[in-house]
């Protein structure tokens, strides 16, 4: 039976164990660059080199794709260098790192929001915006950018790149038909115009750092909104990203984010990890709730699933994997 401190190989890169600290924003970045004081925080949480793939906070890809004021940068040649001190510095403590790239979309903190249409997007305190619809040339640019992200992404020294497709970003707003009212090749009313973006993002992105560098995508599985992404669509996208070049599918929410407030088990999005793993030859990473040894454990055995992301367990206690992975 597989439990969480087995290791784990993948035909593109392998891991001491199947722990995952999944990306989680600190606002700790000093103007989109890396900081002492984040160089510190990652720092602590891999001290004892226990956590077998550390995936690194969302990074903008473009100043236009911002989604908060202290979020990290990887838009510029000029920020290679400090990713690199922070790739250094969990190598030193013994994992592996990926980095996540992002672009927020209609929930960019900038006046005029692009996303994949003209949708109304809330803002925390502030009024709702709405978006403009994305032209081609500006869908165009975006997925020039991402590959050029994962570039810098490689070049800082990052065993592999994340494409942020979850969490209600860019990605999320093309993939959910609430948010996605176009009629062109990126409709919001199939599945192949859903994830049309995705696709291009992926096999750019794949163009760009080499057949043999890990590419993953974080996926937005599932919304609990009437009228949104249906969990049963979730593995024919899936497919979808692994044809077009995707090496790992971390599972999570979509436009209703990474918490679900009906699902109380831990692994909120256990079932949607299930089912998409057996749709795909390549691992996936579920999260959500998952606090314990046993629950992780559990879910390994119960579940077609590859790797057991544990976030605000690690993030309350620097020391969870210390304590749990012996």
């Amino acid at each position: 039976m597989t439990v969480l401190t087995d290791p784990f190989v993948s035909k593109k890169f392998s891991l001491k164990n199947r722990l995952v600290m999944p990306p989680m924003a600190t606002g700790k970045s000093d103007d989109g660059k890396v900081s002492e004081n984040l160089l510190a925080y990652y720092d602590e949480k891999t001290k004892g080199g226990k956590i077998g793939l550390v995936i690194v906070e969302h990074e903008y890809i473009l100043a236009e794709g911002k989604a908060s004021e202290n979020q990290m940068s990887v838009s510029d040649d000029s920020d290679i260098e400090g990713l690199k001190k922070l790739a250094d510095v969990i190598h030193a403590n013994g994992s592996k790192a990926f980095l996540q790239i992002n672009h927020a979309g209609g929930k960019a903190v900038i006046k005029e929001p692009k996303s994949a249409g003209a949708v109304e997007f809330a803002r925390r305190n502030e009024p709702a915006v709405l978006a403009k619809m994305m032209t081609q040339d500006d869908i165009d640019h975006v997925i020039e950018s991402f590959a050029k992200s994962a570039s810098r992404c490689k070049a800082a020294g990052f065993d592999g790149v994340e494409i942020h497709a979850a969490h209600g970003y860019l990605l999320s707003q093309f993939y959910s038909p609430l948010y996605n009212p176009r009629t062109d090749a990126y409709n919001g009313t199939t599945i192949e115009g859903r994830t049309r973006l995705h696709c291009e993002v992926i096999k750019a992105v794949r163009r760009a750092v080499g057949e043999d560098y890990p590419v993953a995508i974080r996926f937005g599985a599932v919304e609990d909104l009437e009228g949104g992404a249906a969990a049963e669509e979730a593995p024919l996208a899936a497919k979808r990203f692994e044809e077009a070049g995707a090496d790992l599918i971390d599972v999570s929410g979509g436009m209703s984010g990474y918490i679900r407030p009906l699902v109380k088990d831990a692994g909120y999005f256990r079932n949607e990890t299930d089912a998409i793993r057996k749709a795909v030859n390549i691992p996936v990473i579920t999260a959500g709730g998952i606090e314990t040894r046993e629950q992780a454990d559990e879910l390994l055995a119960s579940y077609q699933i590859d790797l057991i992301g544990v976030a605000r367990a690690i993030l309350k206690d620097s020391a969870w994997a210390e304590k749990n992975m012996d």
